[in-house]
Parts: C-alpha cells; structure tokens; sequence
C-alpha cells in the first residue's frame, strides 16, 4: 500500500483544527479517523480523490470530528469495552464470565477473565508486566553493546517523564511505553541506556543514542506530538516493580 500525508485546516470556535490527510490506493471511500493515543483526526482519501472533495466532506462531518476531539481528552478508565493503544495499535477490553484464568491478548482484544470488581487492576497489573517483558531485553542489549552495566530495571507510573537512569545504573521505565509503536518503546530504551555513558544531552550523547537507534529523531518527534495524549489512560496504578 502506499500513502501520501499532508494536513489540512478546519475551523471552529475553539481556532483551527489539524486534520492529517492519508492518501490511500486501498481505500475505497472517504472516512474520517481518530484512534487511541493520537492527536489529530485523520482523513483517509482513495487514491484520485481531490482534496477538495476531502475538505468538504470533513466540513460536512464538522460535529462527529469536534465530539470525537472532546471525548479524546477525557480519562479512559480500564473498563469492559474500552479501547486503548497497545504496542500502537487499538485493542479493546473485553471482560470474558470465566472464573478463573489469565489476561490474554486474542487478536484486537485484551480479554479479562474473573471478577469484574478486580477488571481495572488485572489489566493494570498485565499491561505493566507487558511493559516489562518489552523494555527488559532491549536495555540488557543495549547496555551489552554499550559494555555497560544496568543494575536494575523498573517499571513505575512516571507522570513527568517517560524513563529516568541513576548514576548507579537504575534504569526507570513508565508502564504507559507499552501503550506506543515498538518503534518508539525501542527510542526510550535506547535514550536512557545511553544514560549509562553520557548522563546528559550533549552531541556525545545524541551519539550514543544514533549507535543504539539510528532512527531515534522519528520516534523522539513522535513521542513529542503524541505522548501526552497516552496519559490518560487508566489511572495511575501504584507502586514499582
């Protein structure tokens, strides 16, 4: 499939709003998208379709496009039939009437067996040892190639930012990373690794990074654009483990 992107404008009340334009030669018709963790709705047009065809569409959707803006700077609480980003694509949880058994990726579904009562913390508790089960291989590589020595790997709620290394070689990591694309999980990872030989943002240090990923200014931009939007999703489990 190939695509073009390019953004158009919108107004409304609140001042110009962004629309990113995907040109699509698998698109059959015009729609309009906004998925978890993203910051701005996009249009996807068919392949020959004229952007004006595509603006006046967007205008005449102008109501769905500013209810669906509004709903995406609310919490989303994990909850049967939420829809949060994982690992950058859409899943939505789905509480099964099981009794007993473990969460389970099935396809686009986080699937919650047990208690209802107990849904919000089950998905809690998955989603951060999903987190860790990502980010613990990537730093011991990373830090191999480096020969440097991670002492020990956290994975927390970090509201501020979304990894942090100590001099001793602690490495922190927010459990919301695997909410984002691998890509740029990959990025964070490598940012703070890099920690263990430079500890702060100098060339030397965005050196280190490029050894690590050389495509790591992609990932940094996208984390700039869409990484707030991430923070609104379920809560904020406690703790470290």
């Amino acid at each position: 499939m190939t695509e073009r992107k390019q953004v158009i404008l919108l107004d409304s009340d609140d001042g110009a709003v962004e629309i990113r334009i995907r040109r699509s030669t698998r698109a059959r018709r015009m729609r309009l998208l906004l998925r978890p963790g993203e910051p701005m709705v996009t249009l996807v047009l068919p392949s020959g379709t004229d952007e004006r065809r595509g603006r006046a569409f967007a205008e005449r959707e102008r109501s769905w496009i500013m209810a669906r803006l509004a709903e995406r700077d609310l919490p989303v609480a994990f909850a049967d039939g939420a829809e949060i980003p994982y690992l950058g694509r859409p899943h939505a949880i789905r509480h099964l009437g099981e009794r007993r058994g473990v969460v389970r990726l099935e396809e686009d579904r986080i699937v919650v067996p047990g208690d209802p009562a107990h849904l919000p913390r089950r998905v809690g508790d998955w989603l951060r040892g999903q987190a860790r089960a990502a980010v613990s291989p990537l730093a011991l590589d990373f830090a191999a190639r480096l020969d440097r020595r991670v002492t020990g790997i956290s994975i927390r709620d970090q509201r501020s930012r979304w990894a942090s290394c100590s001099s001793s070689g602690r490495l922190n990591f927010s459990w919301r990373l695997i909410l984002t694309p691998p890509e740029i999980l990959r990025y964070v990872v490598a940012h703070e690794v890099s920690h263990l030989v430079e500890m702060n943002h100098s060339p030397r240090f965005w050196a280190v990074v490029g050894r690590l990923d050389p495509g790591y200014r992609k990932a940094r931009d996208w984390l700039r654009r869409n990484g707030p939007a991430l923070h609104r999703f379920g809560g904020h489990p406690d703790g470290a483990d």
